[in-house]
């Protein structure tokens, strides 16, 4: 009953909250601009597009959402470049994601080509490399006793889910196996290898 009543009461503050919203949306539609999106920002940092679009979902008109949009960036509480910076960290850190993957993320989050090159700037060669083999190794005992081919497939898959080349990951799979490797695995990369040559050769 308890539970019943807790919900009951977060369903009317839910529902005075968007009334409150309503009100003062068509009393002071900026103030209300202003209101969303402090609350987008206060649970996590988001890009200027990603406002934009909780702005319209609101049928906000567009020049109250450029005035304010426009205002928030002036104080540094919209800042792209500073957003991208901290995604790249973030998911590279957290995730073990590559360069590849962490651009196609931030652009589908409306971040510009420049300031995604200028947060990826920071991901070296030599870091993301390093992360690879780190994923490799924590997966690696997981594939013990599969057959060769299952087991580089497997390897190489999950650096290709992550945004990491087949050229990079042939490398790391290749590293990661040769010192326990049976002639099967051996075979097993090398075959892999090639195809990935083959593939870098080819580009996009």
């Amino acid at each position: 009953m308890r539970q019943k009543s807790s919900r009951s009461s977060r369903s009317r503050s839910s529902r005075s909250r968007s009334d409150d919203d309503q009100e003062q949306a068509a009393t002071d539609p900026e103030q209300s601009a202003r209101t969303i999106v402090l609350r987008q920002l206060t649970g996590q940092p988001r890009s200027r597009a990603e406002l934009e679009q909780a702005l319209r979902r609101k049928e906000v008109p567009e020049d109250i959402i450029e005035s304010v949009l426009g205002r928030f960036t002036d104080v540094g509480l919209i800042d792209d470049a500073a957003f991208a910076r901290t995604w790249v960290e973030s998911r590279h850190t957290g995730r073990g994601l590559a360069r590849r993957a962490l651009a196609h993320e931030l652009r589908r989050r409306g971040v510009g080509d420049s300031e995604v090159g200028e947060a990826l700037d920071q991901l070296s060669p030599e870091t993301e490399l390093e992360t690879a083999r780190a994923l490799v190794d924590r997966k690696l005992a997981a594939t013990r006793g599969l057959d060769g081919r299952t087991r580089v497939r497997r390897l190489a898959a999950m650096l290709a889910r992550k945004g990491y080349s087949p050229g990079l990951a042939a490398r790391v799979v290749r590293e990661a196996l040769e010192g326990e490797s049976d002639e099967e695995h051996r075979a097993a990369v090398a075959e892999f290898s090639g195809a990935a040559d083959s593939m870098e050769t080819a580009g996009p």
